[in-house]
């Protein structure tokens, strides 16, 4: 029953991370579009920076944008920001249910670092908060007042948290946590200093007062940092979907390719919104994700081939123990009230259809079984490749 529950939790916690996640970066995309193509008008109020006339839905719309503030203050003024805040708030409760809640198998590979549960979770929170540390005392330094400085230390140091996780935690864990500490940076600023510095621009008005230019600008560079960080936090929410990726051996260059790949691409598009195509732009960010792709594939391991041949029996043997209590259409491992993926391993015939998958997560890659829990022997890995190499045969009269 609480496996049930568990379970539809975390059906409800994806959905509403996801929708809450289409709402905030599509309105950060939209920002930044519509930033870029506000055009000064003569004609315009006192104080307004530039307008854009748009038509959507069978209506036209009129926006203007004041470079500091207006005059008066509307009685109904939008802010936005609890996309944000949902967003954050239900990929922390995700985080928790599955990979703090089940740390021991989410997050622990007594391989690398031999922690307790409780352990793995603070040093997870830690990364989390640290995070944030680092990047808010880098965008207060003179360095914050460079872009491309900035943006490569903070690359740098993202890549580098992700090569210490990757040593303390499984790879799955480590990925989502970096996904993490970038979605962590984002909220962290709006509520600490996007929302803050509009709510003494307002009051300042109230009070009289001519607002101080600088809010607006320190909180315009933290939105454009956000937009920056969108597509590599996407790619990390989605990446344990890619063991090619994850468990590779050198998992946080090909992260770190990644996410330059993403940065680069959407800079294209904030200048092709500026007016500025460059497609040189574009081919760079396409030609480091083939880069990729080809650092992936060189250094993927190559399979050693077990002695001898080997025999479905075996297959199958090895299967039940490091798999079934998982894929199998009644789980038995707590959590786990459904096969994950749908792939199940409970006749013959099922292992033979899914030998491909079983290849790619426990031989090419040690994605699985997750965290090695069941302490799948490398000579075991061996031997499902080398069944698999053979033409993975049910050769059911050796039984």
């Amino acid at each position: 029953m609480w496996a049930d529950i568990l379970a539809w939790l975390n059906l409800a916690l994806r959905w509403f991370h996801v929708t809450a996640g289409i709402a905030w970066i599509g309105s950060s995309f939209y920002f930044m579009w519509l930033d870029a193509h506000l055009k000064p008008n003569p004609k315009a109020p006192k104080g307004v920076y530039g307008e854009l006339w748009a038509v959507h839905g069978g209506g036209f719309y009129h926006k203007q944008k004041y470079t500091v503030a207006p005059a008066d203050l509307p009685d109904d003024l939008h802010w936005f920001k609890w996309e944000a805040y949902t967003t954050w708030i239900t990929g922390f409760l995700l985080l928790t249910v599955i990979y703090y809640a089940g740390a021991g198998v989410y997050l622990v590979d007594p391989a690398k670092a031999d922690l307790e549960p409780w352990q793995a979770v603070l040093i997870g929170l830690g990364f989390l908060g640290g995070g944030w540390l680092v990047y808010d005392g880098l965008c207060r330094s003179p360095l914050g007042k460079r872009n491309l400085p900035f943006g490569v230390v903070w690359f740098a140091m993202l890549v580098a948290a992700c090569w210490a996780l990757t040593r303390l935690f499984n790879d799955r864990g480590a990925f989502i946590h970096v996904g993490a500490m970038i979605g962590t940076v984002m909220v962290a600023n709006v509520f600490l200093i996007i929302i803050p510095n509009q709510r003494k621009v307002v009051a300042a008005m109230l009070a009289g007062e001519a607002p101080n230019p600088a809010l607006g600008l320190q909180a315009k560079q933290r939105s454009v940092h956000n937009n920056y960080m969108t597509l590599p936090v996407l790619f990390l929410m989605v990446s344990n979907h890619y063991p090619m990726v994850v468990s590779s051996p050198i998992n946080w260059i090909l992260l770190g390719g990644i996410g330059g790949s993403g940065w680069v691409i959407r800079h294209f598009f904030n200048l092709k919104n500026t007016g500025q195509t460059k497609p040189m732009v574009l081919v760079n960010g396409v030609m480091i994700f083939i880069a990729v792709i080809i650092a992936a594939e060189a250094t993927k391991p190559k399979p050693t081939a077990s002695k001898g041949e080997v025999h479905f029996a075996q297959v199958q043997a090895i299967v039940s123990t490091h798999c079934v209590m998982c894929h199998s259409a009644t789980p038995t491992h707590a959590g786990f009230t459904a096969p994950p993926n749908g792939v199940s391993f409970d006749s013959p015939d099922l292992i033979r259809k899914y030998a491909p998958r079983i290849e790619e997560r426990a031989v090419t890659t040690d994605s699985m079984p997750l965290g090695n829990e069941t302490h799948m022997a490398p000579a075991e890995r061996q031997m499902l490749g080398q069944w698999i190499k053979s033409g993975a045969k049910l050769d059911t009269a050796s039984q």
